[in-house]
């Protein structure tokens, strides 16, 4: 993957009306397109002056002044992409911001694409792909947690922690590599006993990375839940009731929800992508049918389930046909008694169901919603972690790389154990340290690095 020497430019700010806009140009050849643009107040070219010092002056479309404005030099190797940058301010207005961009493109400066800016910084070596990712993780956030975990990400939490582990194995290989050249001498640097040990060391850490997956998936990406139960025990009115708005339709009608209704929820520290599903039950209704089904399928592909029975009547058989497929989801499933403020019966608890939790709650007046959400929460994220010292696996990508780092690994110690020589060890253990490489890019493919930026907003 070579570094592309065109010149770039885009706007870095949202689209749309504002105090100010800013226009970023990177590479080769920027300083000398912005000249073509801005004119410093003082006279001088921004050729000349001091890089990181803002400055007034003129903005010019073509030969005509259309708007003033600032503008600031980065020299590379000291700018965010690693190469010579240039940022312009002007008025955020919408044509006049297009106006800008476009005299800059008149000035030689070529389109950014998607995550172009960022993707350079990578190239160049500023960042890893890890930390690549928590940017646009950080630009996504939509609450604290997440804002915690991408910016832990992005100052290379999770690099720092994969390159102490991939110093381990360069260690042991290294090791391996003399007694390949010199099998009748001992001149490897450690002894099978010690090579043992920095394999269970390296397990150890990779586990631990492993671990944390389940928080950076649950803040970052979000569990997937589904709200099931016959009709008109209040599946809407909890959902709606959890995002603290009136999101689905909620009526007296059963039957009410005829699809699936997706909504994304903050429960404390974490994230659920949560379905609202169509009453499952048993109808001659063509439309509501169709619903059922898609409700069954949610089941099917969810993480957790919330049950929502109605815990001030007894059990309708629709509860028990319910109970019965839930018998057969594998993921953790919470029974939630609804309607608590017109009296609970505990009629669940005498099926024989197991459930991760049986919460009375009211989705009219809030009872036991704090309890529900502790519940959740606790299914996934298990005590605090300090994000200045402990990496977090946030997304499935890395989880695949570090997942396949452990997995060869164990293959190294089986072999150590089984008798064979450290030779044979090292062949795993080259394979762990190319997978973990893949964590922050040094052995990804270029068509992954094009996925992950594709992702991001033209001007980042």
């Amino acid at each position: 993957m070579g570094t592309d020497h065109s010149t770039v430019s885009a706007v870095s700010t949202p689209h749309g009306r504002g105090g100010i806009a800013v226009i970023r140009i990177s590479g080769e050849a920027a300083v000398a397109v912005a000249d073509r643009v801005f004119f410093a107040g003082n006279g001088a070219a921004l050729a000349d002056m001091e890089s990181n010092r803002m400055v007034w002056g003129a903005i010019r479309y073509e030969d005509e002044q259309i708007d003033d404005g600032m503008a600031v030099v980065f020299r590379a190797p000291h700018s965010y992409t690693g190469e010579d940058t240039v940022e312009i301010s002007c008025h955020g207005g919408v044509f006049i911001t297009q106006k800008v961009l476009e005299a800059t493109f008149l000035a030689g400066a070529q389109p950014a694409g998607p995550g172009e800016f960022t993707k350079r910084a990578f190239l160049n070596g500023k960042l890893g792909l890890s930390q690549a990712e928590a940017v646009i993780d950080l630009i996504d956030a939509e609450n604290m947690e997440k804002v915690r975990l991408a910016g832990a990400g992005a100052r290379g939490t999770l690099k720092r922690a994969a390159e102490e582990i991939c110093l381990l194995l360069r260690d042991a290989v290294s090791s391996t590599y003399a007694y390949i050249d010199f099998p009748d001498e001992d001149l490897t640097d450690m002894t099978r006993e010690e090579l043992l040990s920095a394999i269970d060391t390296a397990d150890t850490r990779l586990c631990r990375l492993i671990d944390s997956y389940s928080l950076g998936r649950a803040v970052n990406e979000g569990i997937r839940c589904a709200i099931v139960g016959r009709p008109n025990t209040g599946k809407s009115s909890l959902l709606n009731a959890l995002m603290g708005e009136d999101r689905a339709i909620v009526t007296e009608i059963a039957g009410t929800t005829r699809d699936v209704l997706e909504e994304r929820i903050n429960i404390g520290r974490m994230m659920l992508r949560v379905s609202d599903t169509a009453g499952i039950r048993e109808t001659d209704d063509v439309v509501e049918r169709l619903g059922v089904a898609r409700s069954i399928r949610a089941l099917s592909e969810a993480e957790v389930v919330l049950a929502v029975f109605d815990g001030s009547s007894e059990a309708a058989d629709e509860d028990r046909a319910l109970l019965e497929r839930l018998a057969d989801v594998r993921c953790p499933v919470i029974a939630v008694l609804n309607k608590a403020d017109l009296g609970a019966r505990r009629f669940v608890a005498d099926t024989g169901c197991s459930f991760a939790a049986e919460i009375a709650v009211s989705a009219k007046n809030g009872e036991g919603l704090e309890q529900l959400r502790a519940s959740l929460e606790s299914l996934f994220l298990r005590g605090e972690i300090d994000y200045h010292t402990e990496g977090v696996i946030a997304n499935a990508r890395q989880y695949a790389a570090v997942c396949a780092a452990r997995e060869h690994v164990r293959h190294a110690r089986a072999a150590l154990c089984e008798g064979f020589t450290q030779d044979i060890a090292g062949m795993d253990l080259e394979l762990a340290l190319g997978a973990l490489s893949e964590v922050d890019g040094r052995a990804v493919t270029g068509e992954v690095v094009d996925t992950i930026f594709h992702n991001f907003c033209v001007g980042k």
